[in-house]
């Protein structure tokens, strides 16, 4: 089994019984979305566990070889040519040992959510999408689907439950746009229920996105 991320864990309340995985994008640490806690309007709903993880350290090509926090390597701009498919399966197994260890503590899948930004982001569908279970939701910020070849072949029937969350500024120079219209695209096709949001920012959020996260957050997090 793999180690357990190094993480920060907020709770909302005591014995939570809901936990959001937020996972950080490259070169940031698990403090990126701390405040995010506070940010959101989670009036109404039960007691949230935020686990926060650091992802490993590694030398990024892209910038120079620079040795940061990275989900996984990025070697060129367009995000897909020569994809890192060792490093995303890698940290897909740790974000699996994450979601276990909610289960463990007594929060079953069907009210753990994977959110992530970026590279975060991209973790989220690879991890999300290859789940053998259905997760209350997969929140995906300013990012856009990893090994999108093997993401049919791949993707497990139970995860065509999940619910999606998808966000991206119109002016992101770091994520293109049509790359992540073209990622929620494919996941439509692939049988998912994508909830598309776009805002007139650049390779960040903004208030009416939080105000977006937290709408949605109330729907799928509500006891049926």
């Amino acid at each position: 089994m793999n180690q357990l991320l190094e993480n920060i864990e907020i709770d909302t309340a005591p014995n939570p019984e809901i936990a959001i995985i937020w996972l950080h994008g490259l070169g940031a640490d698990g403090n990126d979305f701390v405040p995010m806690v506070q940010e959101l309007d989670l009036a109404g709903l039960p007691g949230i566990r935020f686990v926060f993880p650091h992802a490993n350290t590694m030398p990024v090509t892209i910038n120079g070889g620079y040795v940061m926090r990275s989900w996984y390597d990025i070697v060129a701009t367009d995000l897909t040519r020569r994809e890192d498919e060792g490093g995303l399966r890698a940290s897909q197994r740790d974000v699996e040992a994450l979601i276990a260890r909610e289960k463990a503590r007594g929060i079953p899948a069907s009210r753990i959510i994977l959110a992530g930004f970026s590279q975060g982001c991209a973790m989220t569908l690879q991890a999300g999408m290859r789940h053998p279970e259905t997760l209350a939701g997969m929140l995906c910020l300013s990012g856009y689907l990893p090994l999108a070849a093997n993401a049919g072949a791949e993707r497990t029937e139970q995860s065509l439950a999940t619910p999606v969350f998808m966000a991206h500024g119109r002016q992101d120079t770091v994520v293109p746009f049509a790359r992540a219209q073209e990622s929620a695209e494919m996941l439509r096709q692939l049988g998912y229920q994508v909830e598309w949001h776009e805002y007139p920012m650049p390779h960040s959020l903004c208030l009416e996105e939080v105000r977006d996260i937290s709408a949605w957050l109330k729907k799928v997090l509500a006891k049926p």
